[in-house]
């Protein structure tokens, strides 16, 4: 037989991975959810609509095991009551998936509650999230925070937005560094330009998928697929940083 021990590293397998995912149940989250699921992984998600809850996970439950509530992510008490639940319904989880965000304009363009409200669910629920999920996860499991390549591209119109990913991302490094030594790997996925509903109503569906036929837009499936390349790699190594943009993105 052919020794191949040194044609690949050892890829843990996710069946039976236990898995959190905030804002899975559409976009980017919904896709994470899905293929963790197909491979095995039982997952549980949140969302704030009822109705795109039921259609995640009914597509879930067609390739695997998964469950999931309502909440809104920016009120004091949702990120730790979130947890709580996955970590109720799976027993425990291994990995948290810290994915719900908003869009947000350019801070002269938006009103003070709706720049508070930006702030609460994409900075302050992404922290607080990672906060309840450590002791859940113990002193081995993986924390995978989704960002944007909004954090290098400093645009006039998306000074909230950008400026809110800049700090995950500064953020994302020094918590890697905090919770290596505790066992917690931190990994930061940071998408370009992805479809989804969260670039209604300004750019259509259709206009979106135009845009991924022309390569100039990603599918959310496409992200999926580099949590997927995260979570399988071997405990020694962490995926620090992982910048994923379509291949004709800055040629518009």
């Amino acid at each position: 037989m052919t020794d191949l021990s040194d044609a690949h590293t050892k890829m843990p397998s996710l069946k039976g991975k236990r898995v959190i995912i905030t804002g899975g149940t559409t976009g980017i989250g919904r896709a994470i959810a899905v293929l963790l699921a197909s491979e095995g992984a039982r997952v549980f998600i949140c969302g704030r609509s009822e109705e795109h809850l039921a259609d995640a996970l009914a597509r879930i439950r067609e390739v695997g095991e998964g469950d999931g509530i309502t909440l809104d992510l920016s009120e004091e008490a949702s990120p730790k009551a979130f947890v709580e639940a996955g970590k109720a319904h799976l027993g425990g989880f291994d990995v948290s998936v810290i994915n719900a965000a908003i869009a947000a304009e350019g801070l002269s363009d938006m009103s003070e509650e709706a720049v508070r409200y930006a702030i609460a669910t994409n900075f302050t629920g992404y922290l607080m999230t990672a906060h309840a999920s450590i002791p859940a996860i113990g002193d081995e499991g993986d924390i995978v925070l989704i960002g944007s390549m909004s954090a290098h591209v400093l645009g006039p119109n998306s000074t909230v937005y950008a400026g809110i990913k800049y700090g995950i991302q500064g953020f994302a490094e020094a918590f890697r560094r905090e919770m290596g030594p505790k066992g917690i790997r931190v990994s930061l996925v940071e998408p370009g330009l992805t479809g989804s509903t969260m670039q209604e109503p300004d750019t259509p569906p259709e206009q979106q998928r135009e845009k991924i036929r022309d390569e100039t837009s990603l599918r959310a499936e496409d992200i999926a697929v580099g949590v997927h390349y995260i979570l399988t790699q071997p405990r020694r190594t962490v995926i620090q940083q992982l910048t994923i943009s379509p291949r004709n993105q800055d040629s518009e």
